[in-house]
């Protein structure tokens, strides 16, 4: 039911000339499925306090209530065509009126970790870019979908993480928001969040690692009424800079079923770390911050290692961030480890020094589909510097794409040898002692990798090259004759 839909939806959404891209698809559906949830979340409220009887106040009411501007209904429960609107009407009610009235709550809200205020900063930043038909038709499929059951949530919220992964196969914008699911899983477990353990994510994006973080401590053991308070209101934190990525961060995480998320619309690089305070610091921090990028001249004083690249920045960030034993698994562009310049030399040393960097995943490229750049993953605690670093180097023994992305049985026996860290045919340990302290280089190299040499001739070699050719020429061939 809910995967017709969601195709429904986009295929609503083709058709409408302010909606071209894979983006824009997700986009408008978020804010639509947005206001539909809290609907059915305020209903539940609402009826619970009736049941004890209280009573409960409504985020949203009036004529900008769901009932009565997107799905007025009759007494047998069908859509009221009379009082429903549509065209131009419904497109100058959301855009003139809704938009606005919606917005003017983060003007209004007591409180910037609200739900309040959260709507506000949602809807003060996008718009609405579908044509009133288009929204009509979409408004009546979404209206369809309940957010009553646990079970209802659990499968809008797969196929939501579906719809982010599309987005960010589209192209290199949206891959900014999207981390493969198994890597992140991976990070998670060998990280191990722990319920009254704080976890952040700087660069949040579509909130995956939050995400995945709740599911794995939710289902870590029987929670407890204050635990599952704890998780849902003291555990998860995050920050996003882009006003899409913000949207698409909050509906994941209200999905997976946190039901007013701490994450701040910000760039988490202004702030000057110098300024972070113990009662600042997490426990947890979870990542892919953004590479390639850079900032502004002024940001980069922020941090007393000056850097053109972004993900330099947002791992000084992440080292002041964490408390004393804190733990942190981060993707970084592997370049990172080997780098000469003085920016990478002085965080590699700031790293080893301050932290202990326990276990490097060298990750193949193709890991992040959309882009051929190498990666690796950093894990490591805050408190105590680095002895040894155990390092592993994936071998998928395939070239992957979209149609055989990283599955979870790719890292499995990374996740399995990383508890004990021994040695194997892909994993080995390196000892900081040995480390050129001028350099601090921390290039893979695996050593107990043994590449299979090449036996044959020059003769062979050039008389397979032929017969390449050979068969090259003789496709052409035959694709000349075709036309």
């Amino acid at each position: 039911m809910y995967e017709a839909a969601f195709k429904n939806i986009d295929n609503t959404l083709r058709e409408d000339d302010g909606c071209g891209t894979e983006l824009d698809y997700i986009e408008q559906t978020s804010w639509v499925l947005f206001l539909k949830y809290l609907d059915d979340f305020e209903s539940e409220k609402e009826t619970a306090a009736l049941l004890n009887g209280e009573t409960y106040t409504r985020i949203i009411d009036g004529e900008f209530r769901w009932n009565q501007w997107a799905a007025p209904k009759k007494s047998d429960g069908s859509l009221d065509y009379n009082r429903a609107l549509t065209g131009d009407d419904l497109r100058d009610f959301v855009n003139n009126e809704l938009f606005r009235h919606l917005g003017s709550f983060k003007l209004t809200a007591d409180n910037p970790q609200s739900i309040n205020y959260k709507i506000g900063e949602i809807f003060s930043e996008l718009r609405n870019k579908q044509n009133g038909y288009t929204l009509r038709d979409v408004i009546n499929k979404v209206d369809e979908l309940k957010f009553l059951s646990n079970e209802d949530k659990h499968e809008l919220s797969s196929l939501y993480e579906d719809k982010i992964k599309s987005m960010g196969n589209a192209g290199r914008n949206g891959g900014e928001y999207y981390t493969p699911r198994p890597l992140i899983k991976t990070i998670v477990k060998v990280i191990n969040p722990k319920i009254g353990e704080t976890v952040y994510d700087g660069a949040v994006g579509s909130a995956g690692f939050l995400c995945e973080a709740y599911e794995h401590m939710r289902s870590s053991k029987e929670l407890s009424a204050a635990e599952y308070e704890t998780l849902q209101k003291n555990t998860f934190y995050g920050k996003e800079k882009k006003s899409l990525a913000y949207v698409i961060g909050i509906m994941n995480m209200i999905l997976h079923g946190v039901e007013a998320p701490n994450i701040v619309h910000t760039n988490t690089l202004n702030e000057n770390i110098a300024d972070i305070q113990q009662k600042d610091r997490v426990d947890v921090i979870l990542a892919n911050p953004p590479f390639g990028s850079s900032e502004r001249k002024e940001v980069e004083q922020n941090f007393p290692i000056a850097s053109g690249e972004t993900a330099y920045l947002f791992l000084q960030h992440f080292i002041k961030k964490l408390k004393t034993g804190g733990r942190c698994g981060v993707v970084i562009k592997n370049t990172f480890l080997s780098n000469t310049d003085n920016a990478s030399v002085a965080l590699r040393k700031q790293l080893l020094e301050e932290c202990n960097l326990f276990a490097v995943l060298d990750l193949p490229g193709g890991a992040f589909l959309g882009t051929g750049v190498k990666t690796v993953v950093l894990f490591f605690e805050k408190g105590k510097p680095t002895e040894k670093v155990w390092y592993y180097q994936l071998n998928v023994g395939r070239n992957m794409g979209k149609t055989n992305p990283l599955n979870e049985r790719d890292l499995a026996d990374f996740i399995a040898l990383s508890k004990t860290q021994v040695e194997s045919e892909n994993s080995w340990v390196v000892d900081i002692a040995d480390t050129n302290t001028d350099t601090w280089d921390l290039t893979v190299n695996n050593p107990n990798r043994v590449e299979e040499a090449d036996h044959r001739t020059p003769q062979e070699i050039i008389a397979e090259i032929e017969l390449l050719d050979a068969h090259a020429a003789e496709a052409l061939q035959a694709i000349k004759e075709m036309l």
